[in-house]
């Protein structure tokens, strides 16, 4: 992982002398991304900063690269797995001269012109000045893995691997985009797809489209686009689940092979779930020894990803940190304001501060640690999420088809007034062609999901990575696992992508059976949510609401935000009312003011305190049994025996033909229970006018034995509780 930087003059005209403070200032705001080595070019009318962070060839691989001829220049941020495959397609005549696994693209660039990516497998971010044509160009890898943002006038461009950078040249806008910002439907957790076009958040900023090379005329300023690589749309027709099986298996396999090649040390985020034990046995074969992160807190005791990933580490022989965030553990304003400058984001939310702290810890206690493997962007592809949007394939279709069609009505509104509940007198097929749907639902969602991690998933995982000086590598991105999953025949589907089927068939003998089967468990979701929304809570409760007035004053504020209900909603919480989906938006609400604040006087990452790191568990002790005290202060409810339980009119009691029960609310189901499961003879004996203690009598069970669930069911308001 490295720092990218730049600025060219358009007109023919050279830079001067005073370029060079700001693309010092450049390599200063970026110096956490390559804290390793530095280097700043000026030359004509294009001035270059590179931050190096040494993961291959430390010794050879400083940047920019010059082609023999010097017509070309290049920095480069990422790796290009297949370097040395590439390297033995050039002509003889070409001979590298570092051992940098970027430095074959320029002469790949020079062999092949814009195709010069078609055959690169890697993650990366690409600023290539074609000094005899007198253009620049910018490109990243097809799932936007490394980051690229510019602003531009008509006098210059302005380049940087991270929007803070654009601020050092004060052309470019320092504010806050609000109205594209609440245009995000992910940003409100609404049912909808994801956006055709990733917000920046700021004004005037724009980024660089994965999968995309863009070249721009330095003489006239202009700009085109090409993009190298499509999401596949359309499902193959031939082959089984066994050979596709197989094959997904070599293809990840290989994938866990390049990420895991390094000249220094990489670590790995292990959840306890099967796509983290996936990459850990895969990589495992490869390095040898190698260090784990997890996070353990409260929500991960309760769900049992701390207990799985310790006996999972204790399988397969390697070293577990179970880094501990306690139920006091509660950052400050000036903590919180740092991690959402550092990630750029109104998004930053308990699942990106675990990340950040987990990679701050690893650099602390490995101090050649330069990379971490992860798990993340299995679920997107695999079908990991059909388990929560369904019952089986056709309910998850089912809900698809719901997000589709609500999407599509909040673009063709006038295509609403032929829905109803019951249905609708108009054919389906006809009024998606009238609304521009091409593609059947499941293409749809797949492009949305491709989409969304783009807005969310990587964008968080660089920058929490690279707070620290590490850099995230992400197996389940390989673009040719992903065509393979994608491109599932639709009759295999089922078979093959529901709950995450084919990877946990594919890596069934190389991971321990029991995690190969283990149910999904989001980062923090799902059981034991309400500690981290706790922590968020007191966040913006502590220090007499600072980070929220903090929000409030900043510019924009007087215009989006509604004092009142936030203060409001502030309150209620105290109350013991924390609510996962009203919390985590009202702390994204947040998070738009300190960004808009902090745009406007942009500060320097270096100059804003992180905190303490935080400390593990000792090597072998067990993160549940034996951290029962130290937790203890983090399970208290906030009901009592004598207030009455009342059940959302929404919720209701569903089972299947082999008995298993599910509780449903609004149509959506929440929660999967064995039918003779102490909280459901509970919930069957609420009827809105006993009380708990009476419930829990005619019920025949003890509160100790239903709380979290009670907990989990209150924070999901399919429960409340009167006085």
């Amino acid at each position: 992982m490295c720092g990218l930087a730049g600025v060219a003059r358009f007109g023919g005209h050279d830079l001067g002398p005073e370029a060079d403070s700001l693309l010092n200032r450049l390599a200063d705001i970026l110096h956490h991304r390559g804290p390793d080595d530095r280097e700043v070019l000026r030359r004509g009318p294009v001035g270059l900063a590179f931050t190096r962070l040494s993961l291959v060839d430390p010794e050879d691989g400083s940047q920019p690269l010059v082609s023999d001829d010097g017509d070309l220049v290049l920095i480069a941020n990422g790796e290009i797995y297949n370097h040395k495959e590439l390297a033995a397609t050039l002509p003889s005549d070409v001979h590298l001269r570092t051992g940098s696994d970027c430095e074959v693209l320029l002469y790949l660039y020079r062999l092949h012109g814009l195709d010069f990516l078609r055959d690169v497998r890697g993650m990366f971010a690409v600023v290539l000045w074609d000094r005899a044509r007198r253009r620049l160009v910018l490109a990243r890898d097809r799932f936007g893995i490394k980051p690229l943002y510019y602003h531009r006038n008509d006098e210059r461009i302005i380049l940087s691997s991270e929007i803070k950078g654009l601020f050092a040249d004060p052309a470019t806008p320092r504010r806050f985009d609000w109205a594209n910002a609440l245009a995000v439907p992910s940003l409100a957790a609404a049912p909808r797809f994801s956006a055709p076009e990733l917000c920046t958040w700021f004004e005037g900023v724009t980024s660089v489209p994965a999968a995309t090379i863009e070249c721009i005329d330095l003489q006239d300023g202009s700009s085109t686009r090409h993009r190298y690589w499509e999401l596949p749309v359309e499902p193959e027709e031939s082959g089984d689940a066994r050979e596709i099986t197989e094959r997904y298996a070599e293809l990840l396999a290989a994938s866990v092979r390049d990420c895991a090649t390094a000249d220094t040390e990489l670590g790995l985020f292990l959840s306890g779930g099967v796509d983290s034990a996936a990459v850990l046995a895969l990589a495992r074969e490869q390095l040898g020894e190698v260090h784990t992160f997890t996070a353990l807190s409260g929500g991960t005791r309760e769900n049992g990803d701390a207990e799985s990933s310790d006996r999972l580490a204790r399988e397969l022989g390697v070293h577990n940190h179970q880094v501990v965030f306690g139920p006091e553990d509660v950052p400050t304003a000036d903590e919180w304001a740092r991690l959402v400058w550092l990630t750029e984001t109104p998004m930053a939310g308990p699942e990106v501060y675990y990340k950040h702290e987990l990679h701050r810890f690893a650099r602390q206690e490995r101090p050649e640690l330069r990379g971490m493997l992860l798990g993340a962007a299995s679920d997107e592809f695999n079908g990991g999420y059909s388990g929560e949007m369904g019952t089986d394939w056709t309910s998850f279709l089912h809900s698809v088809e719901g997000m589709s069609r609500s999407t599509w009505h909040d673009r063709e509104p006038l295509l609403r007034h032929w829905w109803t509940p019951s249905g609708s007198f108009i054919d389906s097929r006809a009024l998606r062609e009238l609304s521009g749907r091409t593609h059947d639902a499941y293409t749809e969602y797949l492009g949305s999901e491709y989409r969304k991690m783009q807005q969310y998933n990587v964008w968080h995982e660089d920058r929490t990575a690279a707070g620290s000086g590490v850099e995230a590598r992400v197996p389940f991105l390989d673009h040719r696992l992903v065509e393979l999953v994608v491109s599932v025949p639709e009759r295999l589907r089922p078979e093959l992508l529901w709950n995450k089927r084919i990877l946990r068939d594919a890596v069934r003998g190389r991971v321990p059976s029991w995690v190969a089967e283990r149910e999904k468990v989001p980062f923090f979701y799902g059981p034991g949510t309400r500690h981290a929304y706790r922590m968020l809570v007191r966040l913006m409760q502590r220090d007499g609401r600072d980070l929220v007035e903090r929000a409030l004053s900043a510019p924009g504020a007087e215009s989006f935000l509604d004092t009142d209900a936030i203060n409001a909603a502030l309150t209620g919480f105290g109350g013991g009312n924390t609510d996962a989906a009203s919390v985590e938006i009202l702390m994204r609400v947040v998070n738009m003011g300190l960004l808009a604040g902090m745009a406007e006087e942009p500060p320097t990452l270096s100059d804003l305190s992180a905190g303490a790191v935080r400390t593990a568990l000792p090597h072998g002790v067990h993160p549940v049994t034996e951290t029962a005290e130290q937790f203890a202060s983090d399970v208290a409810h906030s009901y009592t025996p004598d207030q009455v339980p009342v059940a959302s009119e929404a919720l209701l009691v569903l089972s299947d033909v082999e008995g298993t029960c599910y509780l449903a609310h609004e149509g959506q189901i929440e929660f999967e229970v064995e039918p003779q499961a102490p909280i459901l003879r509970v919930v069957r004996c609420i009827d809105g006018e006993a009380t708990l203690a009476k419930v829990l009598g005619e019920a025949g069970v003890a509160l100790p034995d239903v709380s979290e669930e009670l907990d989990a069911l209150l924070e999901q308001r399919l429960i409340s509780f009167e006085d």
